[in-house]
């Protein structure tokens, strides 16, 4: 395979986070979910959750989710940052504009020759899934933590009915925190000028707002705002996106 068409397949996992906001940041990561998979559908991408922990008002505390197809890597590589939020929560009897905040972390899935993991330095736990308030508990102990001995970095899957699967799919987050935490680690050691741009991608780093009272999605990063947050808002990302791309490789 060329590596042309090998970064065409590059595989992504996303992490999304409530941050600040309460319940609010937990809608909101909820929607920013419901986004990536429309725009996902419209690529023909495999979308497979990882893991997910829903609230109690139909809202994510978190979810972690791969996406696999073509250009699914380079598309979203740059939407890791932290995510603000402006508008008036349902919640919200007085009419006040509530700020929120959501976190999202990107991470390129390993191939199978990047990481693999010695046997010796993996650690794997297993425990009890469980729901939102104690429903839908599983008694069986099909939830896994994995967890990398020589640097502490772990991993935790419920979402599959079997332990298999979780087991499974916690391996393949953990290989690529693990991944993104080498690449990291060896541009930290390059000039001055790359150390700027770990520091530019950390994740309590706000790249963007969304105020929907005035319909604006405004990405910091580049400058730029898009006044049709509610297509945007309904997986239509693809222009968004790829001015994105073209102003942060031009920045570079």
């Amino acid at each position: 395979m060329t590596s042309q068409n090998r970064d065409k397949k590059e595989d992504v996992i996303i992490e999304i986070r409530a941050g600040t906001g309460g319940d609010e940041a937990g809608l909101f990561t909820a929607d920013l979910f419901r986004m990536y998979s429309k725009y996902a559908q419209s690529q023909n991408w495999q979308l497979k959750v990882l893991e997910s922990h829903p609230t109690s008002i139909n809202g994510l505390k978190e979810v972690i989710f791969e996406l696999r197809g073509e250009n699914a890597f380079q598309q979203m590589q740059y939407e890791g940052g932290v995510h603000r939020v402006q508008r008036i929560p349902t919640t919200e009897k007085k009419g006040r504009i509530h700020t929120s905040t959501v976190s999202v972390a990107v991470f390129k899935k390993p191939h199978f020759t990047e990481t693999q993991i010695k046997p010796e330095h993996l650690k794997i736990e297993t425990f009890c899934a469980s729901g939102p308030g104690g429903q839908y508990t599983n008694k069986r102990e099909t939830a896994v933590r994995a967890t990398h001995k020589p640097t502490g970095i772990t991993a935790n899957c419920q979402t599959a009915k079997s332990q298999a699967q979780n087991k499974e799919n916690a391996i393949a987050l953990l290989e690529a925190r693990l991944l993104q935490k080498q690449r990291q680690e060896e541009m930290r050691k390059q000039t001055d000028k790359r150390r700027a741009q770990i520091k530019g991608a950390k994740r309590a780093e706000k790249i963007r707002t969304y105020n929907f009272p005035q319909n604006r999605l405004t990405d910091h990063r580049i400058k730029k705002s898009w006044h049709d947050l509610e297509r945007i808002m309904d997986g239509n990302l693809r222009t968004m996106l790829k001015k994105l791309t073209q102003g942060l490789q031009k920045d570079k």
